[in-house]
């Protein structure tokens, strides 16, 4: 009787475990494959694992790639994002994320006239959401359905922005960024669409920064982009409605 309870509860954990490892390495796969194509830079995450009973998880490691034309460094590192998902959304087409918190991210802000590389990563994303061959690269089920996503809440807090390159960077902290119900109303959005509406988000929230911390310095240059950078933020908090409502950037 021992020895059948015993056999029976390493079966339990052995199943639990290929289960969290057969989840995290889904998750990892899908972004290593589809985040290139979304980025058009390169995506790297390291590791994953998800619970398949709680459906909590961790991504660590993961980093995008500057776009064409400007360092060689990444655009921004997040190191540790924790998630939390409804379990049983996993298995289906329709994926219900409760939370992402993402605490200490790094971003790398580089500028030049009235452009930026994270400015030019988002028009990146926003290509890809119009090119009518999307489908093709966007995650589906086996049914062939494309996979979309709700996420009630997304928190960012700690992120600093690296305004320039290498050792005279300035570092700006960000300010906590919060999102709630994303892709709610609209019964679910493409894993384009929440990428297209955290960044919109994300670089208002850098712009803003940046352009105050150069006003802070007294710098000649903040005194000729402030005004341009507050605007280019307000454009990015009004984009996202345009995204959701299909307008064309």
């Amino acid at each position: 009787m021992k020895k059948t309870l015993l056999f029976g509860l390493v079966a339990v954990i052995a199943l639990y475990v290929g289960l969290m490892f057969f989840l995290g390495h889904i998750v990892k796969a899908g972004v290593n494959t589809f985040g290139p194509k979304l980025t058009q830079t390169k995506v790297e995450l390291q590791a994953a694992t998800i619970s398949p009973v709680t459906g909590a998880g961790t991504l660590r490691g993961l980093v995008v790639g500057n776009p064409k034309g400007w360092s060689e460094d990444n655009a921004f590192s997040l190191g540790r994002v924790h998630v939390d998902i409804a379990p049983l959304s996993l298995f289906g087409d329709h994926i219900d994320i409760e939370e992402i918190s993402i605490d200490g991210p790094e971003f790398l802000y580089e500028t030049r006239f009235v452009s930026s590389n994270i400015k030019d990563l988002l028009k990146n994303i926003e290509e890809f959401s119009g090119d009518k061959n999307k489908a093709a690269a966007e995650p589906q089920t086996k049914d062939g359905k494309p996979v979309k996503f709700v996420v009630r809440k997304f928190r960012l807090t700690n992120g600093v922005a690296r305004l320039g390159v290498g050792p005279t960077a300035v570092p700006v902290p960000l300010p906590p960024l919060e999102l709630t119900d994303l892709g709610v109303k609209e019964g679910g959005i493409t894993p384009d669409q929440l990428a297209g509406a955290v960044m919109k988000n994300v670089l208002g929230s850098i712009v803003t920064g940046s352009a105050e911390a150069l006003a802070n310095m007294g710098s000649t240059r903040a005194a000729n982009t402030l005004e341009q950078t507050k605007e280019a933020a307000k454009k990015a908090a009004e984009g996202v409605k345009k995204l959701f409502s299909g307008d064309k950037p």
